[in-house]
């Protein structure tokens, strides 16, 4: 049963995600849904079955799943979010606190969606930990690839003093290099991360981060996540949602620590790739994460 299982992936992320790129693509709807009194979120949806959430990493938005889209759009109803300050949706505010993972909440409220399977990477990992240890009731599985709950300060501890005063520091010294130096070196950081067929992800990273305001690094962002809050909710909780932990391999293999806490979770390395391994690595990534949800898609839908 597993070997037929596997046959059938590969075929959804080989020929079959090749051949129906165009077609997923003439069926995307688009939309903005309000999180908040004046802030609202870009998002596109195609695709049939349960719902199922991707969450873009730092500096990217939206577009940075399109060769996830064929792939995935046969088994489930696919969301792409532009999350607060990236992208179509609306910026961010210097002082205006808010969390990512609320907003995708709110997202979720706005369109009727009570649980869904979400798949974050890199920043989007670090939102989709924060929902795997606030909101874990919301959720039919997590997929963080590159990333987890961040060991960083919670939005219950305000930025001090001091904390202004680096960042003010760091602000006058990114103005002063140029904020286009800054996205060329970023660019080059994340293709040198990846593996062998890394010079494929240059064009569409190129673009999405010159599209990109940088917003965030030129200015004092708000503490946007739960972050070791979510650690201590993760740790008191232990939720039993289905989990899957990717990295690329040149990442390293260590088990991500948040799975001593996650009875149901398990690791999957992806070879050949680096930090933004569903560029990098697609059909690789496409099948682990198929792997990992059509079983649980299957179950689920058994259940009365």
């Amino acid at each position: 049963m597993k070997r037929i299982l596997y046959i059938i992936i590969c075929l959804a992320t080989g020929l079959f995600g090749r051949l129906t790129a165009q077609t997923v693509t003439d069926t995307i709807a688009t939309g903005f849904m309000p999180v908040s009194d004046d802030i609202t979120l870009y998002y596109d949806v195609c695709g049939n079955g349960d719902p199922l959430i991707l969450l873009h990493g730092h500096s990217l938005d939206h577009r940075m799943w399109d060769e996830q889209l064929p792939a995935l759009s046969p088994y489930f109803r696919i969301y792409r979010l532009d999350l607060r300050g990236y992208g179509k949706s609306s910026s961010q505010r210097e002082g205006e606190a808010f969390v990512h993972a609320d907003d995708v909440i709110a997202f979720m409220n706005g369109l009727n969606i009570g649980k869904a399977h979400v798949v974050g990477l890199s920043m989007g990992a670090f939102i989709a930990g924060d929902l795997l240890a606030i909101y874990p009731d919301r959720l039919l599985s997590c997929t963080l690839a590159s990333g987890g709950i961040r060991n960083t300060k919670g939005p219950s501890e305000p930025m001090d003093s001091l904390e202004s005063a680096k960042r003010d520091a760091e602000i006058a010294a990114l103005k002063q290099k140029g904020i286009q130096k800054y996205k060329e070196e970023w660019i080059e950081a994340l293709i040198q991360s990846g593996g062998t067929e890394r010079e494929r992800m240059r064009e569409p990273l190129t673009r999405m981060i010159n599209d990109w305001s940088a917003w965030q690094p030129l200015h004092k962002e708000a503490r946007c996540y739960y972050a070791r809050e979510a650690w201590d909710s993760l740790k008191s909780r232990k939720p039993d949602v289905p989990t899957l932990f990717l990295k690329g391999a040149n990442e390293g293999s260590k088990n991500h620590p948040m799975m001593q806490w996650l009875p149901n979770s398990r690791q999957e390395v992806i070879p050949n790739c680096g930090h933004m391994l569903n560029m990098d690595q697609p059909e690789a990534f496409n099948r682990a994460l198929l792997q990992f949800l059509l079983p649980l898609r299957n179950h689920l839908n058994k259940e009365p």
